[in-house]
């Protein structure tokens, strides 16, 4: 810095920060720096964001601040992020510090707790050390809802085990004198050994079902274990029937199990969003553990509250379960409404299809999730014209317009339609049309299956003169044609579309019965 070179224009710059007395003194101070910084060491934990966007006569100004010795707080353009609260550098004097937008230190002494902005800051430090501890930090937005009503479901599952298990302690006898230790426990060695056979059986019969109807299977499974705690509390009612209660109650808690251990995976990875796969998991661990102690110490509550009335005491679980169990099933139907899978199964394909095919969108999965059925309900099915993916069932009864087309199939089809009976009563007959897959068909076959059923489907809906009995074979193969030509043209752009809503376009999930379709025999299908 040339400072002799213009003595008048820093002389005079100087008189505007100091007095004129000082000015001499503190420009001769300037050419022998005392060197005076303080260590600053901040956490690796903090990220730090620069801005550079000074331009030289700021920069100049600050030179000339300094020389003349001006101790004002200098904000410097630098905010650090501590645990999502961003707060704001600044220079007093020579000794940096850091305060937050609203102007306060950031420390836990530096606001008085009994005023109204003080107990509001508390209260923002200790949601961010709660969020910390239970939430990962990078997650969908949806998380925060499936984590409050794992809340709930963790809660009072974990009182209703803690009941139940007293239960069948006074079913064996423990704490009792005429108690027998050795049957006691070969009972229990009996019914654990029962169950996970059980759980063995069942997982390997039902493994590929996880994943194509997870929240449906979940939800059963979750139903099951809750009829479990029920036939547990009956084993003091019928001690003799300890090992038949014991065991069926066992079996149906380790297919719960079973389910609950397969699916947290897929489950996690719809709320990662930064490949913080196992962070996600983590936490809900600690989420498990944290929730399952409070149901614990509700049981533990209500038992010191009636420790003096035993005759009520051992009433008090068959009150409480009705109560309980409905609070758990609820909690789990909820939590996994707000799980919003990626992948694609039968059901979010024709949804996201016939969203396509009626508004010209594809739908987030989000909005598919809100249509997803989590309760099969027997008196479902009064859905028009439903599509099933698989193959022909030979007992069954089809329309023959579209059978007769089946022997035009070529080497490049990949899929067949067709349409079938599904029931038939003496005032009505109900159909359905039959997507059945070629061996060796990819997704994007599967898509296009799917796009030409749902266009015919909705074709026929709309021609009200139409009756699929009366249909024929010309008007069917123009219509197969249409779909054919109207699935084509529309399969690439939705596919990308669908990328871009954040869908795992790599592969269908379906079961082994909707993959069994058909081969192409010497240019026939078999």
């Amino acid at each position: 810095m040339k400072l002799a070179a213009q003595p008048s224009i820093y002389s005079q710059l100087c008189t505007d920060f100091v007095p004129p007395e000082f000015v001499t003194s503190k420009i001769s101070q300037l050419r022998r720096p005392k060197p005076y910084l303080k260590p600053l060491i901040i956490s690796s934990c903090y990220s730090t964001y620069i801005s550079l966007n000074h331009d030289f006569r700021e920069k100049e100004n600050i030179e000339i601040q300094l020389e003349c010795g001006k101790t004002e707080n200098w904000y410097l353009p630098i905010g650090i992020n501590n645990s999502g609260n961003v707060s704001r550098c600044f220079l007093d004097g020579r000794e940096l510090k850091v305060v937050n937008f609203e102007g306060m230190r950031s420390s836990w002494w530096d606001f008085p707790v009994y005023s109204e902005e003080g107990l509001r800051k508390l209260v923002d430090i200790c949601w961010g050390v709660v969020k910390n501890f239970f939430l990962p930090r990078v997650v969908r937005s949806n998380y925060l809802d499936y984590v409050k009503w794992k809340f709930v479901h963790r809660v009072f599952s974990s009182a209703l085990q803690v009941l139940a298990t007293q239960a069948m302690f006074r079913a064996i006898g423990i704490g009792y004198s005429r108690s027998l230790p050795s049957a006691a426990a070969l009972n229990w060695v009996l019914k654990d050994g029962l169950g996970r056979l059980s759980k063995c059986i069942y997982t390997a019969i039902l493994a590929s079902s996880f994943d194509i109807n997870l929240k449906r299977v979940r939800f059963s499974t979750s139903v099951l274990f809750s009829l479990s705690i029920g036939i547990e509390l009956l084993t003091p009612v019928f001690p003799r029937y300890f090992l038949f209660l014991a065991t069926i109650a066992n079996v149906f808690k380790q297919i719960s199990h079973s389910c609950y251990t397969a699916t947290s995976s897929a489950v996690n990875r719809s709320f990662a969003v930064a490949d913080n796969l196992c962070e996600v998991s983590a936490k809900g661990q600690i989420q498990s553990v944290c929730f399952d102690n409070v149901g614990l110490i509700l049981a533990a509550s209500l038992n010191f509250l009636f420790r003096n009335n035993q005759r009520f005491m051992e009433a008090l679980p068959f009150v409480l379960y009705p109560l309980f169990a409905a609070l758990d099933l609820i909690g789990i139907y909820q939590e996994l409404k707000h799980v919003h899978l990626r992948t694609l199964n039968k059901h979010r394909l024709e949804s996201i299809v016939n969203m396509w095919i009626d508004h010209g969108y594809v739908p987030s999965p989000a909005d598919v999730s809100k249509t997803e059925e989590i309760i099969q309900l027997w008196g479902k099915g009064d859905e028009l014209l439903p599509i099933r993916i698989g193959s022909l069932n030979p007992k069954g009864k089809f329309l023959r317009p579209p059978l007769v087309t089946l022997k035009s199939l070529k080497e490049e089809d990949f899929c067949f339609i067709c349409i079938e009976c599904i029931s038939s009563s003496k005032t009505m007959t109900k159909y359905g049309i039959l997507v059945s897959l070629r061996e060796g068909a990819k997704t994007e076959h599967i898509v296009k299956g799917v796009l030409q059923a749902c266009y015919i489907r909705k074709q026929l809906l709309v021609d009200e003169m139409c009756r699929l009995e009366e249909l024929g074979v010309e008007k069917w193969v123009v219509m197969m044609e249409e779909s054919k030509r109207f699935a084509e043209a529309a399969l690439r752009t939705l596919m990308e579309k669908m990328q871009e809503m954040g869908w795992g376009c790599g592969t269908v999930l379906l079961s082994s019965e909707e993959l069994s379709g058909y081969v192409l025999l010497n240019g026939t299908p078999s």
